[in-house]
């Protein structure tokens, strides 16, 4: 498996990253732990988690599940030093109440007004809930998950600088986060010596998200382009084959992982998938994480997050693949 070096820090991580947020609830643990022990056994070592994950699919919970179950597999296999371990804090719900509408479903919009945000209390209690539950006691990259922009960033900045001094996290990451927002931390890092991200998760895939959309979570032509000329930040992609609408035309009909996306632009690399996929012998889905890990600038980390293990080996002929500068053209002018 390949690695990349993670912005300028000298770690050398898995180009393609493990994602367990619906390990402990939606993948049964048995399952999920023979996910991990085979992707350590291929030689990864990114895993990518977070302290929400996954409330939603629990009434009554606040999240920790994912957490919790990597704590027990690391207790129990030994292996906390051949991982590079990420988790995330800001996005748990504050109120449960206010976070389900009445149809017992989760209300992602009042979700987003609910977080607990990035205040300095709450990073410094969220990252010691992680370390208890993952049973170690640091991490290796701690991200704001979701930008709070009610909290003066100063006051987040200093409180995650105080966490990697205290040696619970050693290098520090941004989610979901407009590119003038990176900027300014940034800035403010510089300034005040802070330690600066050194890895920025968003949505990224093959598809390009449709005219006209304001999305904060989704790469857009700005942020590659700063990514381009700060090669400190490594881009940790996420949900990088859309729920896996690249091998089904039919899922891909209503999905809402498809809606960012609509369109005439969509079609056309979608159709352009699928004869590079053809020609390589590979689904469409492993030939969209396999172009993602051809990319050179930026460099990219595909974080996929797979339900099954069925769905972990589906992933693995990407790492095989072999694009020519010719299908490489092809795909990147392919569009309406």
């Amino acid at each position: 498996m390949k690695t990349v070096q993670l912005g300028r820090t000298g770690e050398q991580v898995s180009q393609l990253a493990l994602g367990c947020m619906i390990m402990g609830t939606v993948t049964p643990e048995d399952e999920a732990v023979t996910i991990l022990d085979r992707y350590v056994e291929a030689g990864g070592n990114f895993l990518d988690t977070a302290d929400c994950y996954c409330w939603w699919e629990n009434r009554g919970s606040y999240g920790g599940e994912s957490e919790e179950l990597i704590g027990r597999w690391l207790a129990r296999s030994g292996r906390r030093e051949n991982v590079f371990l990420a988790t995330k804090g800001t996005a748990v719900p504050r109120d449960l109440d206010k976070v389900w509408d009445a149809d017992g479903r989760p209300d992602w919009e009042a979700a987003y007004r609910n977080f607990v945000g990035a205040g300095a209390k709450t990073l410094r209690d969220a990252i010691d809930g992680s370390l208890r539950r993952l049973g170690t006691d640091h991490v290796d990259l701690y991200y704001v998950h979701v930008d709070d922009r009610s909290t003066p960033l100063e006051e987040t900045l200093e409180a995650l600088a105080g966490i990697v001094q205290a040696g619970k996290a050693r290098y520090i990451g941004w989610s979901n986060v407009r590119t003038w927002r990176l900027e300014r931390i940034r800035q403010l890092c510089a300034q005040h010596g802070w330690p600066a991200p050194v890895a920025l998760q968003q949505q990224h895939s093959y598809l390009r998200r449709r005219a006209g959309l304001r999305h904060a979570s989704i790469v857009d032509d700005e942020q590659l382009d700063y990514l381009e000329t700060h090669d400190d930040l490594t881009l940790v992609a996420y949900s990088p084959i859309l729920k896996g609408i690249y091998d089904d035309p039919g899922k891909r009909e209503g999905h809402w992982a498809m809606d960012p996306y609509q369109g005439p632009d969509a079609e056309a690399r979608l159709a352009a998938v699928a004869e590079v996929a053809a020609e390589v012998g590979v689904t469409p889905n492993a030939l969209v994480l396999a172009w993602l890990m051809h990319q050179t600038s930026p460099e990219i980390v595909a974080l996929i997050g797979p339900r099954t293990l069925q769905q972990y080996e589906a992933a693995l002929p990407a790492l095989d693949v072999k694009l020519t500068e010719q299908q490489l053209a092809r795909l990147d002018a392919a569009g309406a």
